[in-house]
């Protein structure tokens, strides 16, 4: 079957298909270039080099998600960015093609992946061997896959017949009514690609009687709304509605891709107009849509929930569709009742080849359960160094799973310089975190492993299933120095890591973007050096609980509101003379500068305006008159300098000289 055959099946049959082209680099861009010549079409090429008129780096493919292309090109020659592969093949249209450049067949699995320093948390390109060889398993085994290699002839199989296709609305328009016909209150609409949920939108605005105002994430990304609404398509940035609140009268808001906007700012979103509809996508690559519905509409009283299941872009059992779900596991993993006792089981990496359907069974079980899963770290479990799993299984159902990732082991020299600011080399989150913004050099010195993700199916909730896996996951961990954990507090969250015998040793003092929550890290402490650290780490966190509470806008957390002493004592010079000398964070020294600007209020006017008579940045430079937050960070550094050599000069020039040293 010719180029031209085939793509005209596509067109009938209403479904886009994969061409694997192999080979050397300049081969494989030249046969692409070919079909460009030979097929009409937009032919977005995204890859890191630019080849056509129509250019998108891999990571800037989310800036299309909601735009339509006839065809495309994914160049995965030296780098695979997962994401961008399955965002690109939903803004493709029915009878399009996507032609996938990969290196030479049998080279693939061994080449380095120069996407790895995203997901594998090291310095340099690595071999993604366990993810590329199930892909090849993946794609050889799909007969509507075609698949081109080097020096063997091109065959493109015919596809099975089906009727011909049209589209089908029926749902959609279902739906619409309910929306026209709805009391006033707050409208979820989740759906995979390709479903509608932006023409739906467009659709609403332009047949509902009275002012409907759209906003996005990003205003490019509204263009099929845009399209279906056509002259009453009025959009509006989320942070300028806020800021005008109460100068756009409207009906409705219809907040598009509303999983992508930070969770607090959604809050305040949908309380400013009597109806609101939020659109998402639930079909993980974003990394968002699940925990859309795990963490925020959970919060919102009497939600209507809708649902798109049939495809409008494309005809159902699309071959591209179905083969991304499969090679990124997007779908989840059913669970059924069993009874039975439960065993639990050890997994590692090389469980990828040993026993495939249960590896995908945790990766789908833990994705379902986080609101913060996405095919970046599919690619982390199966090739990143490190990585450990516990399955509790009942029968061959997995009901349980946990993912812990080894941390620490840094010098000395790197851990100092990390704690001062100077070096944040890839990895080891909470490890780098207690040394960056705790205070605790020792902690990325100390070898230690993370609790990156926990889930436990719904039914096996409350029975203790987590707290085994925890307990396994640490009689496992035999010669490390504690199991740390980093989450969103929540006063349930920090109930279940109690009883699992953790502590609290850092809280941030921003709210995440994702969850809405503040971060919260915590470690169960294994050896002698893993007890210390904890004892040393609860004592700042209790002598810093004042200061923070300035901060942080959650009266749950368990912080200390007791000032103390306000004296100086060792580990505060440290921590003085890291803010002080190095680049230690101006929230990370917090307590420390301000029980200095309580000893000294005479030579710290700008720190005690912002700690003892808590002024905003904005205030405090208005006031003195600074350019902005750089200049007011120079100017607190400057006063914990001259403070310090007013208290103690000699101690001061001592410290100064260790931390510049750290450099």
């Amino acid at each position: 079957m010719t180029e031209t055959e085939a793509t005209a099946q596509l067109e009938r049959q209403g479904w886009r298909r994969l061409l694997v082209i192999s080979g050397e680099g300049q081969w494989a861009e030249q046969q692409a270039t070919r079909w460009i010549n030979q097929l009409p079409g937009d032919w977005l090429w995204v890859g890191e080099t630019p080849r056509s008129e129509l250019n998108c780096l891999p990571g800037a493919m989310r800036t299309l998600l909601g735009r339509e292309f006839q065809h495309a090109v994914f160049d995965a020659r030296s780098g695979f960015h997962a994401e961008a592969l399955a965002a690109l093949a939903g803004t493709l249209k029915a009878g399009s093609w996507l032609l996938l450049l990969v290196p030479e067949w049998q080279r693939w699995p061994q080449q380095a992946d120069t996407d790895a320093q995203r997901w594998s948390e090291s310095d340099a390109p690595l071999a993604s061997t366990r993810f590329v060889q199930r892909l090849q398993q993946l794609l050889l085994a799909d007969d509507r896959v075609a698949v081109w290699r080097q020096y063997q002839p091109l065959n493109l199989p015919p596809l099975v017949n089906t009727p011909a296709w049209r589209s089908d609305s029926q749902q959609q328009q279902q739906i619409i009514s309910a929306l026209l016909q709805s009391e006033p209150g707050i409208s979820v609409l989740t759906a995979p690609r390709g479903r509608g949920k932006s023409a739906l939108a467009g659709m609403l605005a332009a047949r509902w009687p009275g002012r409907c105002l759209v906003t996005a994430p990003a205003k490019v990304s509204t263009a099929v709304l845009a399209d279906f609404a056509g002259d009453d398509y009025v959009f509006i940035a989320p942070d300028r509605l806020l800021a005008e609140a109460g100068l756009h009268h409207a009906d409705w808001l219809l907040i598009d891709e509303a999983a992508a906007i930070p969770a607090p700012l959604l809050r305040q979103l949908v309380s400013l107009y009597p109806r609101v509809l939020l659109t998402t996508t639930v079909q993980g690559y974003e990394g968002t849509g699940r925990g859309f519905l795990l963490k925020f509409c959970a919060t919102l009283p009497q939600v209507k929930h809708y649902r798109l299941d049939v495809p409008l872009r494309w005809a159902e059992n699309d071959p591209l569709e179905e083969l991304i779900a499969d090679a990124l596991l997007f779908d989840d993993a059913e669970s059924p009742v069993r009874h039975g006792d439960t065993v639990y089981q050890a997994l590692e990496q090389d469980d990828w080849a040993r026993q495939p359907e249960r590896m995908a069974a945790v990766y789908q079980l833990l994705t379902s359960a986080h609101y913060r899963t996405s095919p970046l770290d599919l690619r982390r479990m199966m090739d990143a160094p490190g990585m450990h799993f516990t399955a509790a299984l009942q029968g061959e159902t997995v009901q349980g799973a946990l993912w812990a990732v080894d941390e620490g082991g840094l010098t000395a020299d790197l851990a100092w310089a990390v704690w001062a600011g100077y070096r944040r080399p890839r990895g080891n989150l909470v490890a780098q975190s207690l040394a960056a913004h705790a205070g605790l050099p020792e902690a990325a010195q100390l070898r230690s492993r993370r609790i990156s993700r926990i889930a436990v199916s719904a039914r096996r909730r409350g029975q203790g299933c987590g707290q085994r896996l925890i307990a396994i996951c640490r009689e496992q961990s035999e010669g490390l120095d504690f199991l740390s954990v980093s989450f969103g507090f929540t006063t349930d969250l920090w109930r279940f890591w109690q009883r699992c015998g953790f502590q609290l040793v850092r809280f941030g003092t921003q709210r995440e973007a994702s969850s809405g929550c503040y971060a919260a890290m915590a470690i169960l402490p294994l050896s002698d050096a893993g007890r210390a650290l904890l004892a040393r780490a609860a004592l700042r966190l209790e002598r810093e609980g004042y200061w923070l509470s300035h901060l942080v806008e959650d009266n749950t957390l368990p912080l200390n509101p007791q000032p103390g002493d306000g004296q100086l004592n060792k580990d505060d010079w440290c921590e003085l003379a890291g803010f002080a000398w190095a680049h230690r964070p101006f929230e990370a020294s917090l307590a420390a500068l301000g029980r200095l600007a309580q000893l000294m209020p005479e030579s710290t006017p700008l720190l005690c305006a912002a700690l003892l008579q808590r002024q905003s940045a904005t205030e405090i430079c208005r006031q003195y008159r600074l350019a902005g937050r750089k200049a007011l960070l120079l100017a607190w550094r400057s006063e914990a300098q001259r403070a310090l050599a007013i208290i103690d000069a000699e101690r001061a020039l001592s410290w100064q000289q260790r931390v510049i040293l750290l450099q």
